[in-house]
């Protein structure tokens, strides 16, 4: 019986995905936004208020999401471009309803712990790179929110969706559809009916809720009921957990006054010099000073199509951290040929790679200048855990997988039957559960990416 348990060991640790793997005691639940609905070439940029998320002090260990049909299909970018979507958190006031003048008016927003506090405080958020970018918080560290005692009274913590979508169905230019080209959508004059700049060529005040992308002639289709789909695990809170707090820098940071992100640029198209040097990369700098230091957990970039990566860099020029996305080659949900489906990310180990307060760190974004691109964004996300604490042991599941294991290889040395090439198998193995057991304790999440511009007044901030 424990010979064929060991075999069983020794097949999960080599054939299993230890990248899907998760400690005991994580609880996930999948939801649905409401319905939103695209007219080919149509945008949908909404917001939802008071969506169903899970309740308690709990610690946030993923968010993803995507854009599904009424039957549950995953939409491709290339039919539905996911521009982006955003998760925050703030207080309501007890009783009221949510998407009412009242409630939106007093609302609190609970923003991130970042440097644009009034245009990117959102908790999580990607576009493109939704379905390939990893949003995994292992043990210790997590994203705690819920706690009671920072609630003021008589309101409860909530949590609003942002979801930006472009349908590309039948346009006459999808790239510039989906880059928000003014002069694709025919507009002079922003969501609040401000006249737009002359040398304002693409963005996001271009391609508000229900404007319209130009479509080839006679394309016609059907309207589609979409939604987004997204998916939340989470643990509940014990003195053990390793808080983090969500940074979310911009490389168009003018570092001063409350809106000193601009959030999106444009990139030009380099010259025939350029090109003839094959220098065609549009590079934006930009330094920061970070309020608080602490231990980089985590880290990750947020780019538009035409991005070549971004890096970040300490005061003392030592690397922190960079990240590079990945192209589809295909047509199938998530493999989308041109597009950006996948940011790679940084899980340094814990003191590793740190931070002072008050350290000056420097931001890199790539683009390529092959052509102009428009409403491009290069934000960079990261997580840091601003005290120390000793890791805590193994899980109790842990110990339970280190005892068979010693039992195995004990086995194997006394009797050589079990395990003919017995040393060698059991190495790999070990070194297949140590990794395993390092990641559960130190791999860290994505917190993703996006702007939020709220057309509300009177909302406060924290």
């Amino acid at each position: 019986m424990h010979t064929e348990l060991c075999l069983v060991l020794f097949s999960f640790l080599f054939f299993h995905n230890t990248e899907a793997l998760r400690p005991p005691g994580v609880k996930t639940e999948t939801f649905l936004s409401p319905p939103f609905y695209l007219k080919p070439g149509q945008v949908a940029n909404k917001y939802y208020f008071n969506i169903p998320f899970p309740k308690g002090h709990i610690a946030l260990k993923s968010f993803n999401g995507e854009v599904v049909d009424e039957y549950d299909n995953p939409i491709p970018l290339h039919e539905t471009y996911l521009h982006h979507w955003l998760v925050e958190r703030y207080y309501g006031l007890k009783g009221s309803v949510p998407g009412n003048e009242n409630d939106l008016s007093e609302i609190i927003l609970v923003r991130n712990s970042g440097l644009c506090k009034h245009t990117l405080g959102q908790y999580y958020g990607l576009g493109s790179e939704t379905r390939k970018t990893d949003t995994w918080v292992p043990d210790p560290y997590g994203i705690v929110v819920g706690n009671p005692e920072e609630v003021p009274a008589g309101y409860e913590e909530r949590w609003l969706l942002n979801v930006h979508a472009i349908d590309t169905r039948g346009v006459t230019d999808r790239l510039g559809c989906t880059e928000c080209r003014c002069n694709l959508y025919n507009v002079t004059v922003d969501e609040y009916g401000h006249e737009i700049r002359a040398n304002y060529t693409g963005g996001l005040y271009c391609c508000y809720d229900e404007t319209q992308c130009k479509l080839r002639e006679g394309f016609e289709s059907v309207t589609r009921k979409l939604f987004l789909k997204y998916t939340v695990e989470w643990v509940q809170w014990e003195p053990r957990t390793v808080p983090v707090k969500v940074y979310i820098l911009d490389v168009t940071d003018t570092g001063t006054g409350p809106y000193r992100c601009m959030v999106e640029y444009e990139v030009k198209e380099c010259n025939s010099e350029e090109r003839k040097n094959g220098g065609c990369i549009d590079t934006q700098t930009t330094r920061l000073v970070m309020p608080h230091g602490g231990d980089i957990i985590y880290g990750v970039a947020h780019q538009h199509s035409g991005g070549a990566g971004s890096a970040l860099y300490g005061q003392d020029g030592r690397l922190l951290c960079t990240s590079i996305p990945s192209y589809g080659n295909g047509k199938e949900a998530g493999n989308e040929a041109n597009y950006i489906v996948g940011m790679s990310t940084c899980y340094p180990k814990p003191g590793s790679v740190k931070i002072a307060d008050g350290e000056t760190l420097t931001l890199i974004s790539n683009y390529s200048g092959n052509q102009m691109h428009t409403g491009v964004m290069g934000l960079f996300y990261i997580l840091v855990a601003e005290e120390e604490r000793p890791l805590p042991g193994p899980p109790k599941n842990m110990i339970c997988f280190n005892s068979l294991l010693s039992w195995c290889i004990e086995m194997s040395v006394k009797t050589g039957a079990v395990f003919i090439a017995g040393a060698t198998l059991i190495s790999i193995a070990t070194m297949s559960l140590y990794k395993l057991h390092r990641k559960n304790q130190y791999e860290a999440l994505a917190t993703a990416r996006g702007m939020v511009s709220h057309p509300k007044k009177r909302i406060h901030y924290v």
